[in-house]
C-alpha cells in the first residue's frame, strides 16, 4: 500500500462586510467580524495598504463533541488602499460585539479650510 499524505485544506477568507463614511476630519470604516476577538485580530499598514485580518474560532469544548456543526471557523480579510491625506500615526480601532470600527484621521494639512474674504 502506498503512503499518502493528507493535507488540511486552507481555510477560506471572507471579506468583512463594511460601511465607509466621512466624519468631521475623519474617515470611518465599520466592518462586521462576528466571533472575532481582540486577540485574533490584526490591523496593519503596509505603504498605502490598510490590511485587516480576523480569525473566528468555534472549537468544541474540551469535554464535548459537535452533534451538529453549522457555525464554522472563518477568516475575515479586507484590504483598503489609503491615500496621502490619511495620518498613518493617527488611526483608532475599536471592537465591540463583532463590529470593528476604524477611525482614520485626515492630516491637518489636507483638511479643507475656509478662506475669509475681506473688502478693500
Amino acid at each position: 500500500m502506498e503512503n499518502k499524505s493528507v493535507t488540511k485544506p486552507a481555510r477560506r477568507a471572507y471579506p468583512a462586510c463594511c460601511n465607509i463614511f466621512e466624519g468631521d476630519g475623519t474617515i470611518i470604516l465599520e466592518l462586521e467580524m462576528p466571533g472575532v476577538t481582540k486577540d485574533n485580530l490584526e490591523i496593519k499598514i503596509n505603504d498605502d495598504l490598510l490590511i485587516i485580518h480576523g480569525i473566528k474560532n468555534t472549537h468544541a469544548k474540551e469535554n464535548g463533541t459537535f452533534l451538529i456543526r453549522e457555525i464554522r471557523d472563518a477568516d475575515y480579510h479586507h484590504e483598503f488602499t489609503i491615500d496621502r491625506t490619511i495620518d498613518r500615526n493617527k488611526i483608532d480601532a475599536a471592537l465591540d460585539k463583532g463590529m470593528l470600527t476604524l477611525t482614520l484621521h485626515i492630516k491637518e494639512s489636507e483638511k479643507p479650510r475656509k478662506i475669509n474674504v475681506v473688502t478693500a
